[in-house]
């Protein structure tokens, strides 16, 4: 495992009662100078004035470099050591958890269990807002206790404001399990203190409309989470090149054309010839490549993968060192 130093964590208590105090201070209730006209301003000056915000969050994001590249080898390390991803958070924070954990097998054929996705109110939360729910800390310790959490998983807490006692109670029951924490807020240390083993902060400031984080703190949680799962699949052997060799080529026409382009891209083949190939391999696009470039035949590619984790660069080229994580 990377070494993670363990921070200090606040009490599940002092956790719970974060939500009590006034949160006027923090900046993701903070009022926006620049909109403060909002009710009165043209349908285009609004536009202008959001998407002039929305161009702040990529260079948000950026600033907290250091720590989501902490998040991603601790998730990747967790992953090929058989342990679990689990996003947890409340109202929109929950949901990009939920969306971001659901789009990880069709786009990296990772199992269902590997990322998985915790929301404050259950699957109701989904659909339909379920007030107070991310009030209830100790529904959130219990839903890490109801998945037996333990010391192979990572627990990432994602709440923007920075005091949803739900969160807090998971990451603190997590901690208590032994799991590798990461807290994801649009808030500051000072303001909120660290709970978790990697602390991440994406400083997207006020909102255009006082409070609602689903706009630009909600938009930075979605890049913050991308970014994450994306490179952690990479350093699971999801992807060669930039290409997508981890995919259920049977699930859809799309995905059999997809793979089927990839084996063409990555062989030279033509279109019907790298798709006779795809069958051969039982529609592995992984073994395909090694078959064709090794000269292998389907089982013999599929021992060659399973030597060096499935990464196909490792596999194509067996003497060529590992990149450094």
């Amino acid at each position: 495992m990377p070494e993670t130093p363990r921070r200090s964590r606040p009490s599940a208590r002092r956790a719970a009662a974060l939500w009590r105090r006034p949160r006027g201070h923090l900046l993701t209730e903070q009022r926006l100078a620049a909109s403060r006209r909002l009710d009165s301003m043209s349908i285009a000056e609004a536009f202008t004035l959001i998407n002039h915000e929305d161009a702040r969050i990529s260079r948000a994001v950026a600033a907290a470099k250091r720590d989501i590249v902490r998040a991603v080898k601790a998730v990747a390390h967790a992953c090929e050591a058989g342990g679990r991803l689990f996003y947890v958070g409340a109202g929109t924070s929950g949901r990009l958890g939920v969306l971001d954990a659901a789009e990880c097998p069709p786009t990296f054929m990772s199992s269902p269990e590997m990322v998985q996705a915790i929301i404050a109110g259950g699957e109701r939360a989904l659909v339909r807002a379920v007030e107070g729910a991310e009030d209830d800390a100790a529904a959130g310790a219990a839903e890490i206790r109801r998945r037996r959490v333990g010391s192979r998983d990572v627990v990432f807490g994602i709440a923007t404001g920075g005091t949803t006692p739900y969160v807090h109670a998971a990451l603190a029951e997590a901690a208590r399990r032994g799991a590798t924490t990461i807290f994801l807020a649009c808030v500051t240390r000072r303001h909120v203190p660290r709970a978790a083993d990697i602390d991440i902060r994406v400083l997207t400031g006020p909102e255009v409309l006082t409070g609602s984080t689903r706009m630009k703190a909600g938009l930075a949680t979605k890049m913050a989470l991308n970014t994450i799962s994306t490179l952690a699949m990479v350093q699971l052997g999801k992807v060669y090149e930039n290409l997508m060799v981890d995919l259920n080529s049977y699930a859809c026409h799309k995905l059999i054309d997809r793979a089927t382009r990839v084996v063409a891209m990555l062989t030279g083949l033509t279109y019907g010839a790298a798709r006779r190939l795809l069958d051969r391999s039982h529609g592995g696009v992984k073994t395909a490549l090694v078959m064709h470039h090794r000269q292998l035949s389907r089982p013999q590619a599929e021992a060659a993968l399973r030597l060096v984790r499935g990464h196909v660069r490792r596999a194509l080229h067996p003497t060529a060192s590992r990149p450094d994580r």
